[in-house]
């Protein structure tokens, strides 16, 4: 049975970090977002904008979006190539449990890289921020558990129209775009493709049961 370490009433509703045997899970108003058991699909979200990349510019600066359980900040912390790197945060109890808490053994070296910054906001009010002239190479967007099924209904804005240019607007002249999703989205698919991203396609991790993690990439044409 899991063991409740935290619980939190946030802006957004309730956040809650538990313990089952020897992984860590969090909970966002009842709905499971990740645990510790894995990490491979978070990992691929850093990899795979890596590769669209292709070594086309020294130290690319990269924005991860969601700090979650720390697997994909940290995947990106071990990498030397990556120059600047910034993650997104809007949720106080879990920067908490990575800077003083049970997922500090997870993050806590990436958190101290001095490539690192720890933005403390909402990612898309971020993104959308008029003053920010922050530009990225790669953004690396893990905040729901897909474009077709969000934790809060705001953060619907992120996959819209809208939301998607704001995005390319944060991107860097042929930067990567690359999302999380608990399950391919063949409209999202097309939605990046609407917004006017290029090489648009879908890369998959099978799990043990059900239908595969994936991530969703587009690229911003130069």
């Amino acid at each position: 049975m899991p063991v409740t370490l935290d619980r939190r009433e946030g802006p957004y509703g309730e956040v809650v970090l538990r313990q089952r045997d020897d992984h860590f899970e969090i909970i966002a108003n009842g709905t499971f977002l990740m645990d510790t058991s894995d990490g491979r699909s978070e990992r691929l979200l850093i990899d795979a904008a890596s590769q669209a990349l292709g070594g086309s510019r020294p130290s690319p600066a990269v924005l991860v979006g969601g700090l979650g359980v720390g697997f994909s900040l940290a995947h990106a912390a071990a990498d030397p190539s990556w120059g600047r790197i910034a993650v997104v945060e809007r949720e106080q109890a879990i920067i908490d449990w990575h800077l003083d808490g049970p997922l500090r053994a997870l993050s806590g070296a990436a958190l101290a890289d001095p490539r690192t910054v720890l933005l403390h906001t909402d990612l898309l009010a971020y993104i959308r921020d008029p003053v920010t002239s922050d530009t990225y190479d790669a953004l690396c967007l893990d905040i729901d558990n897909g474009p077709d099924w969000t934790v809060t209904e705001g953060n619907d804005g992120l996959y819209s129209p809208s939301g998607l240019a704001a995005c390319a607007d944060r991107l860097n002249p042929g930067g990567v775009l690359a999302v999380w999703s608990a399950r391919p989205s063949a409209d999202f698919e097309e939605s990046l493709r609407n917004a006017g991203f290029s090489a648009v396609r879908t890369e998959e991790i099978p799990v043990a049961r059900g239908v595969p993690d994936a991530v969703h990439l587009g690229v911003r044409p130069a």
